[in-house]
């Protein structure tokens, strides 16, 4: 990567992980008189931390804040943080898939239609991301299908939270991409498979892959993680639907909540095997910052480190209760080896 280029601007989306590398960018730039703006979900979590590596900060989603500092940042009067509050996405300028190499990607036909989701997981990291605001918005129906139409070949990869999330916008979605031959991936829960036809529509129109945050077998655990979507819900009823349909699963898991015990690895694994899961992601738990579940564990002195580098799920960052940390980051192994 080449550092020693002299842009107008820098702008970086800050994820945890990469914190620490876009802190060290930014002050590579801003050494040498480069305006940087940072902005993402980490900065979002955590601004007063991100603050003193940037010129302006972003807070939330920048839809509505970019264009007001592009503005400001011609008339050399840009502030120094930038707070997102008016949500949508109608009448944004279309995306420059121009300017993508398109060589480079596994998926190039990825498309965001909606922002954020309808539901609040207590763990989950983008719902810290659209505090201050509506947290959950789509696009009109026509410009999400005057996009796809851009897009060429047949596959695309629905990057959006819950893709089924607004019944009246997926149905208008599936309805418009009937005919256009079209083989697609999403994501969705477990309770808008089951309610109403509206995963029969998405098949129809291509869907033949869906990412399925189950998270837990455990109803104690979602209780905890404020999971209601999920809770009381047949799960198996939902799989044999998706595989009616011929829609292969990519089942998501999370280990290391409250009521886990050393059992929970063999227990989801099998249960996935046995359920022909096509794919499983599983995931150490992990209390980002923003969320409530990092309030409350700082709050009873349950973190470990503050090493954000550590937080991607595979590490074990937080004082554990039914499992040691050891038999944690085993089981998590474990299981990624014995379900593949």
């Amino acid at each position: 990567l080449d550092l020693n280029d002299t842009p107008d601007l820098v702008v970086i989306q800050v994820y945890i992980t990469n914190a620490y590398r876009s802190y060290k960018i930014a002050e590579n730039y801003r050494k040498r008189g480069i305006y940087v703006c940072l902005g993402g979900l980490h900065v979002t979590s955590l601004p007063e931390e991100a603050e003193p590596y940037a010129d302006s900060i972003f807070i939330g989603p920048g839809e509505d804040t970019f264009p007001v500092f592009l503005q400001e940042f011609r008339k050399k009067e840009p502030k120094e943080r930038y707070v997102s509050k008016e949500r949508t996405l109608i009448g944004l300028p279309k995306v420059r898939r121009d300017l993508i190499k398109r060589h480079l990607y596994l998926v190039p036909n990825s498309i965001v239609v909606s922002r954020g989701c309808p539901h609040h997981c207590d763990f989950c990291y983008k719902d810290a991301f659209f505090q201050n605001g509506k947290s959950y918005y789509t696009q009109a129906v026509d410009d999400a299908l005057f996009e796809i139409d851009r897009l060429p070949g047949r596959h695309l990869y629905f990057l959006d939270d819950h893709l089924l999330g607004n019944v009246k916008f997926a149905e208008g979605l599936f309805a418009g991409m009937n005919g256009m031959n079209r083989v697609f991936q999403g994501a969705s829960t477990i309770d808008a498979i089951l309610r109403g036809n509206l995963i029969e529509k998405a098949a129809k129109a291509g869907l033949r892959s869906l990412f399925i945050g189950f998270e837990s077998l455990s109803e104690g655990n979602l209780k905890q993680s404020n999971k209601k979507q999920n809770l009381g819900k047949d799960y198996q009823k939902a799989i044999r639907r998706l595989h009616d349909l011929g829609i292969m699963i990519n089942g998501s898991f999370v280990f290391g909540l409250d009521d886990d015990t050393k059992d929970v690895f063999r227990h989801t694994v099998d249960w996935a095997v046995e359920n022909a899961i096509t794919t499983a992601t599983f995931h150490i738990l992990t209390p980002y910052p923003g969320t409530k579940l990092y309030t409350d564990m700082e709050k009873n002195d349950r973190l470990t480190t503050k090493n954000w580098d550590k937080y991607d799920t595979r590490h074990v960052v937080y004082k554990t209760v039914n499992l040691t940390p050891a038999e944690l980051k085993a089981g998590y192994d474990w299981s990624y080896k014995e379900f593949y």
